[in-house]
C-alpha cells in the first residue's frame, strides 16, 4: 500500500449502453425505411435474378431426360449467364448498401454522442463510459433510456 499518493477520480460516473440505444431510437427505423426505398429497385431486381435462375435449375432437373442435347446446353448457358449476372449485381448492391448502411450509422452515432454530451452536462456527470467497458454500475448511473428519450424529442 502507499500511503500519499494521491488517487484522481471521477466524482460522478455514467453509463451508456450503446447498442441497447441504437435498437431503441426512432432513427433507426427511419434509416431502415429510407434505405429500402433507396435500395428496394435493386433488391427487386436481384431477387427477380435468383427467382429465374431456381426456376431454370427446377426445370432443368424436371425435364433433363426429355430434352435434347442442343436445349441442355442453351438451358446451361443460359444459366451460367444469369448465374453471373445475379452475382454482379448481387455483389454491387451488397457493397452499396454495406457502404449507405455505415454513413448512415455514423449520422446517428453523431446525435447519439451530442444526446450523451447534452445529458452528461446537464446532470454534472464528470464521465460517461460505455456499458461493456464495465463490470458493474448501479442501475440509475446507466443513462440510456435518458439518450432515448431525448433521441425521440428529437434533440
Amino acid at each position: 500500500m502507499l500511503l500519499g499518493t494521491s488517487t484522481a477520480y471521477a466524482e460522478k460516473l455514467a453509463v451508456v449502453d450503446m447498442g441497447a440505444v441504437f435498437e431503441q431510437i426512432p432513427q433507426r427505423e427511419q434509416v431502415t425505411k429510407q434505405l429500402k426505398s433507396e435500395f428496394g429497385d435493386r433488391m427487386a431486381q436481384v431477387q427477380k435474378l435468383q427467382d429465374e435462375l431456381k426456376g431454370l435449375l427446377e426445370k432443368q432437373q424436371r425435364d433433363a431426360q426429355l430434352m435434347t442435347d442442343a436445349q441442355k446446353t442453351d438451358l446451361v448457358r443460359k444459366m451460367e449467364s444469369l448465374k453471373a449476372d445475379y452475382q454482379l449485381k448481387g455483389k454491387a448492391l451488397d457493397e452499396d448498401l454495406r457502404r449507405r448502411q455505415g454513413e448512415e450509422q455514423n449520422k446517428l452515432l453523431i446525435k447519439v454522442q451530442k444526446a450523451i454530451n447534452s445529458i452528461a452536462k446537464q446532470e454534472n456527470y464528470d464521465v460517461v463510459l460505455q456499458r461493456g467497458a464495465v463490470i458493474y454500475v448501479k442501475p440509475e448511473q446507466d443513462i440510456s433510456s435518458k439518450v432515448v428519450d431525448a433521441l425521440s424529442k428529437g434533440q
